[in-house]
């Protein structure tokens, strides 16, 4: 047996001093700060905070078929050094894309022996693979996903209403929930210097994420389907999240961290690292997206790390209207999410409910995100007070461009617990990764 000792362990009830007793794979209870132990090894964390492991339920691992992009081993294991012990891989960049059994098939035998936390997987809803969807949930998918926009890939086809109208019962009828990239093109200019951010902010408006949550809201209270929104840009958006739930629609929203982190006016023109679509929006929105998880209409914090090959960034040309739109930011969630949310007055707590409960519950993995007895022994010990400059050279995506290096991040992963034995450690002089592997998630 095993017991953590922290004098800040973060819990459903709230942060306090407790002893964490892992017994195998399980938390085995929450005792008391103090309490004597005599049956296994105590590690004492003193003044770091022990957090569940995070959920990122909105990660492209894009293997087998764009490896060279990203891959299961290098994503899992810069997961690990970021606190997260669960990922959840969307259907698309992978080829080929997981519309089906097979390729579901495909894509489990490629993460096989690769894993350092785990994975679970999400299909894809496309145009012609409604009789796909539900043999997919009895092959163990977690949700479906589906672009309203074009998705960037052939593999992946976008859908439209009379596409969901099918999926949706479907869907419904097994209690598992579609997630939308909520954009429709409702037309905008093109971006008159390719170079120039703003150009691309307003190629990509607002009103286009409006228009689709519009749409989607009205799917779901027909259909009855759980609908959920990924990457939420658009803070303006919130007004109709509210009054389709006031109706009864089951629809929740996600946002990430680089839309809670960076601002349209500071972006600096030329630079392809801060591309994602939606595109990162202005302040105010910036500031509409907190409210909005301050007042629980945001449900819950996802990092969308989507990378790509180097060269489809066009860094070289600083070609912001012909790179590839992707946020390379797995590792550094947590501390970019900690970092804002801080210096706002958000407690660790609100951190937990965030990136670890509500994500795991959103996805129905019932013994993840919470330190309670019972619960896998996924557990992150953070340094809140910690400061770091981002360093590409310390970074374990398979590609180290990214819109945070350079900056001053608050808070830091000082080691990762998977399932209660310890996946990484980054207090032993250098980074270090130990033989557990993650599982692969029915």
């Amino acid at each position: 047996m095993l017991a953590l000792r922290s004098r800040r362990v973060v819990t459903p009830e709230g942060t306090r001093p407790a002893t964490v007793v892992v017994d195998g794979e399980r938390i085995a209870a929450v005792e008391p700060h103090d309490v004597p132990f005599e049956r296994g090894r105590v590690e004492d964390l003193g003044e770091l905070a022990l957090l569940p492991g995070l959920v990122d339920t909105h990660v492209h691992l894009n293997e087998p078929g764009r490896t060279e992009w990203e891959g299961f081993s290098t994503a899992t294991a810069a997961a690990a050094a970021g606190g997260i012990t669960t990922l959840v891989d969307m259907p698309l960049n992978c080829i080929p894309a997981t519309t089906s059994v097979d390729a579901l098939t495909k894509k489990r035998r490629a993460a096989e022996g690769q894993l350092v936390v785990d994975v679970g997987f999400y299909g894809g809803v496309i145009p012609g693979n409604a009789d796909h969807l539900e043999p997919l949930i009895d092959a163990g998918v977690l949700g479906f996903k589906a672009f309203l926009i074009e998705s960037g890939v052939d593999e992946l086809p976008h859908v439209g209403a009379a596409d969901l109208r099918i999926a949706l019962p479907k869907l419904a009828a097994r209690g598992v929930p579609l997630l939308a990239h909520c954009e429709l093109d409702l037309g905008a200019p093109s971006p008159s210097d390719p170079r120039r951010y703003r150009d691309y902010l307003a190629s990509r408006p607002r009103a286009w994420e409006e228009a689709a949550i519009a749409l989607l809201a009205e799917l779901g209270e027909a259909t009855g389907a759980r609908v959920h929104v990924v990457h939420l840009a658009c803070a303006d958006a919130l007004g109709l999240v509210a009054e389709a739930r006031a109706r009864g629609v089951k629809l929740s929203v996600e946002t990430c961290p680089h839309y809670l982190s960076f601002e349209a006016e500071t972006i600096p023109d030329g630079d392809p690292r801060f591309k994602c679509a939606p595109p990162i929006r202005e302040r105010d929105q910036r500031e509409g997206l907190w409210r909005g998880l301050r007042e629980g209409l945001v449900d819950f914090v996802v990092s969308d790390h989507s990378p790509c090959a180097p060269a489809l960034k066009r860094m070289a040309e600083g070609d912001v209207a012909g790179a590839w739109g992707g946020i390379a930011g797995l590792q550094l969630g947590l501390s970019a999410t900690h970092t804002e949310a801080s210096a706002r007055g958000f407690s660790l707590d609100a951190i937990a409910r965030w990136m670890c409960d509500a994500p795991a519950r959103f996805v129905g993995l019932a013994k993840k995100g919470r330190i309670e007895p019972g619960f896998d022994a996924d557990l992150v010990a953070f340094d809140p007070e910690a400061r770091f400059a981002v360093d590409r050279r310390a970074i374990l995506h398979r590609h180290d461009l990214t819109p945070y290096e350079g900056l001053t991040l608050r808070g830091a992963v000082r080691a990762t617990w998977l399932r209660g034995e310890r996946a990484y450690d980054a207090r032993v002089g250098s980074w270090s990764f130990s033989r557990v592997r993650g599982r692969i998630l029915a």
